[in-house]
């Protein structure tokens, strides 16, 4: 069981961190990349041509000038158009530029698609012999990308610009047949790879925000960003087949190789959004090649790429992406009786948390719950909280389980005998930490628990919470609740992960346990809403309580006026509560809130 040494192991992906294949370095493939790179360097661009000082500065000047406002859009147009004069002819060293591939790239954001497509002809040169080049570039590549992009417009365009758009169109497909054409160095290449998934979604119509320009030093963010639909021509349609089937060619790489796994992983990912029945194709696909693969005798060779870092990611995206019966055979063929064993592997125990929320819709999850929580202590043991934490949405999602792996979770943490213990389970969950070590307790039996101030709430401890509040039976939750004392209550609602937890009990509670909660919270809402995090929590708490739970409320927050309106968080509780409505026209005030709970009843109605 985890101790306090243990915990702070914890990775927020529920075991070991692995490269995201997304990253432009990884492992496995570095040697490949390399001959890819050369092989592009043959292409023409081994010695290319440099921007030379002034045309730098010059471009750094229009980057600077893209960055401010236009008075009108015809302005902006004629700027455009003098800029691209100068690109002209040289678009390739442009692109090729660090400071001229950024402004280029801003630049054609704002291009007509006239524009857009005249420079993406310039950079793949006569019958398209440039892209390979341009695209492998770690500059030029961005450029081709945000040319790409634009085709997201189409729709947009008028009758009169039809011609500048079919003259892109034919640009984005010249691209795709050399994509075609030197799949093999695109999909292995650490910036090509970027262009052909791009291209990849362009020919899909669905596509994400654009990626910003991070400085180096800065994080990215780790949210996986939402894809847009639009509408495309005829013609992607029947060339997203076409490509789909040259990269196949090369699916022995997408086990082998990070950074065309990653390409797969995206082929994937568009076809099942728009393509369902072309992504069933692709999935029946690469699974007949990787069970096709030799392995030790009686073992699946499917059970070798669960384990390793290239492929694991791959099989993820298969099993997400999979249906019913693919799942089903799958579970029936390669992973029954051995779910264990692979939860407890620092990379398998992903795939395994895939499984295991992709199989929640489906009778499988009966099959596949009955054997992780066989070894649900031992994966408690080895830090894989990801696995735990699924297979709890898992049983919110199905209603099935859900007494057992409470009952489980109790035995696994200390807490289930005596019973006394069972008020226990809230902070013990939240820190995953045993009674023993939470209390520093040294017997097994122990007396009466300790006042100890509540402490260490994980990140996996509050996800884990989180999964058991969508239960139909929270009692001992809220029974847990209700034992901590109001400090508690407020380190609670202002850490950054019990905040959460706190929130999801209050808002899935019936109005009876909700009255329950914020009773406990009485005496510390002022400073409730007076924290970043706090604040948060009773806006929440306010959205979905009864008319007298918010009186309630209002009535102990403006006895503190002066602080709340002169606190940087408290200011919008303020404003939000109408608490001056309430001081000064309370019957009028309670009127519209009485209005406000009637109609969120009514809605809530029509939805269930």
């Amino acid at each position: 069981m985890l101790t306090k040494h243990d915990e702070g192991k914890q990775q927020k992906g529920g075991g070991k961190k692995r490269r995201n294949p997304d990253d432009k370095g990884g492992e496995g493939g570095e040697r490949k990349r390399k001959r890819s790179t050369k092989a592009v360097k043959s292409q023409g661009h081994g010695s290319k041509k440099h921007l030379d000082g002034d045309a730098v500065g010059y471009f750094r000047r229009v980057g600077e000038r893209l960055g401010e406002s236009f008075e009108d859009d015809e302005e902006r147009e004629i700027f455009v158009e003098n800029v691209l004069t100068e690109v002209k002819g040289k678009a390739i060293q442009v692109a090729m530029d660090q400071t001229g591939s950024i402004t280029l790239e801003r630049l054609l954001q704002v291009s007509s698609l006239n524009q857009v497509g005249a420079v993406l002809a310039e950079l793949g040169g006569e019958s398209g012999s440039e892209f390979m080049g341009v695209s492998c570039d770690r500059c030029g590549g961005h450029v081709v990308e945000s040319a790409v992009r634009q085709m997201s417009r189409w729709a947009e365009s008028t009758t009169e610009e039809e011609e500048s758009v079919s003259s892109l169109e034919a640009q984005v497909l010249s691209l795709s047949l050399v994509v075609r054409e030197n799949s093999a160095e695109f999909v292995r290449h650490v910036h090509g790879s970027h262009v052909v998934r791009t291209l990849l979604h362009v020919l899909g119509g669905c596509i994400g925000p654009p990626p910003t320009q991070t400085r180096p030093g800065t994080k990215e963010s780790s949210i996986i960003p939402q894809l847009t639909d639009f509408e495309i021509p005829t013609s992607f349609w029947y060339e997203l087949k076409s490509l789909t089937e040259t990269l196949m060619e090369n699916v022995n790489l997408s086990v082998t190789d990070v950074i065309t796994s990653a390409v797969f992983q995206t082929m994937l990912t568009v076809c099942h959004r728009k393509r369902p029945k072309l992504c069933k194709q692709l999935l029946k696909g690469i699974m007949e090649y990787l069970i096709s693969l030799s392995a030790a005798p009686g073992v699946s060779p499917l059970l070798v790429f669960l384990k390793d870092q290239a492929s694991s990611r791959l099989m993820e995206t298969i099993i997400q992406l999979s249906p019913k019966r693919l799942l089903r055979e799958l579970y029936k063929n390669h992973l029954k009786g051995r779910l264990v064993d692979l939860a407890l592997h620092p990379i398998a125990n992903f795939p395994i948390q895939r499984l295991t929320a992709a199989s929640a819709k489906y009778k499988l999850f009966l099959r596949v719950f009955d054997e992780l929580v066989e070894g649900l202590e031992a994966i408690l043991a080895a830090g894989h909280m990801g696995v735990i934490v699924q297979l709890a949405e898992g049983c919110a999602e199905s209603k099935e389980k859900q007494g057992e792996i409470m009952r489980c979770l109790l035995d696994a943490f200390h807490c289930a005998e005596p019973g006394s213990r069972h008020a226990a389970c809230l902070p013990l969950f939240m820190s995953l930490l045993t009674y023993e070590v939470y209390y520093q307790s040294d017997t097994a039996e122990g007396s009466a628990q300790k006042e100890t101030p509540l402490s260490s709430i994980s990140y996996h401890g509050s996800l884990l919470v989180q999964a058991l509040a969508k239960f139909k039976d929270r009692s001992l939750l809220l029974a847990s609740l209700r034992t901590l004392s109001p400090a508690d209550l407020l380190t609670l609602a202002s850490d950054r992960a019990g905040s959460h937890v706190l929130q999801a009990l209050i808002t899935t509670s019936s109005d009876k346990g909700r009255g329950k909660i914020l009773k406990r919270l009485e005496g510390q809402y002022v400073r409730i809403a007076c924290s970043r995090l706090g604040s948060r929590v009773l806006e929440a708490a306010w959205s979905s309580a009864s008319v007298s739970q918010r009186q309630s409320i209002a009535q102990e927050l403006v006895q503190s006026e002066n602080q709340l309106r002169s606190d940087q968080f408290a200011r919008h509780v303020w404003a939000k509560f109408a608490l001056s409505h309430f001081t000064q026209r309370r019957a009028h005030w309670q009127e519209i809130q009485t209005g406000e709970s009637k109609k969120r009843k009514l809605f809530s109605d029509i939805l269930e």
